[in-house]
């Protein structure tokens, strides 16, 4: 069944909402993000942005009649040891409802939850996963109590590369990906899919660098220059991703940028206008110069409220918080095991259009979209990002249906 939320003119009305009910007035989810370290100003803003989609829910009524959605940030410093230690601190909480990316981090909590409402069913606790993209995760490693609201790299690399497959002046590529199971996925995929699609295209070069880690990416970018390739096909995003074109560009690097994860905080700011125009990225669906989307004034609204350096329009966080009031809603109840249940084929009108959470892996199928990073003014971009005077223009879009791929999960069910 397909499940919409009326439209609200958000504004001084929905602004004017605050989370200060606490215990059983309200549903509590815990946020174990990147808030120190090198990502910490995605992991903060990416924060924000959980906020403001709470507060978007709590301004129409919240849940079950009355609850309100508060959302509460720990620190997971971007490892699994601190993930999972954070992880506990909210269990001991009692908080039943926990949300976190970042593959590494991900396959650590999921297991961990696993084990845990193994072991103490009166305190289950429902895992959120809202962008961790390695694709194990809904496939070798799926498991009940794991959903995940954005696509995996397998979903986002076959976009992208159904793109790189019709541009003719693309014929030898550099991989460089994040060494992670995310990226280590990616590194695979990426060359499995250009094989089938245009097997002329050389794979000149594959580099797997530690998250977060590299300060210096010159000497990457002296290989990729000795490689002679044309093109960089990469998972890095972040600060990662930022200074790996920022030293491409201070050494005259020509190359096309194909990109996962380019739209995350800080990464436009260092690249606009000095090599934005030869990069395309994957985005979720949905951004600011969207005109017709309904989610644009809540971007405008929160983006004032919550001071954000971004412009407020990550997919995932809207559709995490929305997708979890409705199925608590259809469950009647917070209890876990019936709110996983009713979000087991839950379908909804969210930012980008119709979404729904696929029952047998727990993978959200939505539209993807392949984005360039262009100079306000050009037709269909209005609004930059990060004050830089540049903003996401739409090249591609798929729709949700055309994203979907097989899965392999074959999941246990409590």
């Amino acid at each position: 069944m397909l499940i919409t939320r009326k439209q609200t003119v958000f504004g001084i009305g929905l602004l004017a909402w605050s989370l200060t009910a606490s215990g059983a007035d309200t549903v509590r989810i815990a946020y174990i993000g990147m808030l120190s370290g090198p990502f910490a100003l995605v992991g903060e803003d990416i924060l924000k942005s959980f906020r403001g989609a709470a507060d978007m829910v709590n301004a129409q009524g919240g849940v079950l009649g009355k609850k309100k959605i508060e959302v509460i940030g720990f620190d997971g410093k971007g490892t699994p040891q601190d993930s999972v230690i954070a992880l506990n601190q909210a269990i001991d909480q009692k908080f039943q409802f926990v949300t976190a990316a970042v593959s590494s981090v991900a396959h650590a909590l999921s297991n961990a939850i696993a084990r845990h409402n193994e072991r103490n069913p009166g305190q289950r606790v429902l895992f959120l996963d809202f962008q961790a993209t390695d694709p194990a995760l809904t496939e070798s490693k799926c498991n009940f109590w794991h959903f995940r609201f954005a696509a995996h790299a397998g979903m986002e690399l076959n976009v992208l590369t159904d793109y790189i497959a019709r541009q003719s002046s693309v014929s030898r590529i550099y991989l460089i990906n994040p060494d992670n199971p995310y990226g280590q996925a990616a590194r695979g995929i990426a060359r499995e899919m250009l094989a089938a699609k245009r097997p002329h295209i050389q794979i000149v070069g594959d580099d797997l660098i530690p998250l977060g880690k590299v300060k210096d990416f010159a000497p990457y970018v002296s290989k990729i220059r000795a490689s002679d390739a044309d093109s960089v096909l990469t998972g890095n995003w972040g600060n990662d991703l930022a200074l790996l074109m920022k030293a491409g560009e201070e050494t005259g690097l020509k190359v096309n940028y194909y990109a996962l994860i380019a739209y995350l905080l800080g990464t436009p700011s260092v690249i606009a206008g000095s090599g934005s125009d030869r990069l395309k990225t994957i985005t979720l669906g949905f951004n600011i110069n969207d005109e017709k989307n309904p989610y644009r004034q809540y971007v405008f609204d929160f983006k004032n409220r919550y001071k954000a350096l971004s412009n407020f329009d990550y997919a995932p966080a809207i559709r995490v918080v929305e997708m979890l009031a409705k199925a608590i809603d259809q469950a009647g109840t917070t209890e876990p095991l019936k709110v996983a249940y009713a979000l087991e084929g839950l379908r909804y009108q969210g930012p980008g259009g119709e979404t729904w959470m696929r029952a047998d892996d727990h993978q959200l199928i939505a539209p993807i979209e392949i984005a360039s990073l262009v100079k306000v003014g050009q037709a269909g971009v209005s609004y930059d990002v990060e004050g830089t005077g540049y903003g996401w223009k739409t090249e591609v879009r798929v729709e949700g249906k055309d994203t979907a791929l097989p899965t392999t999960c074959r999941m246990a069910r409590p």
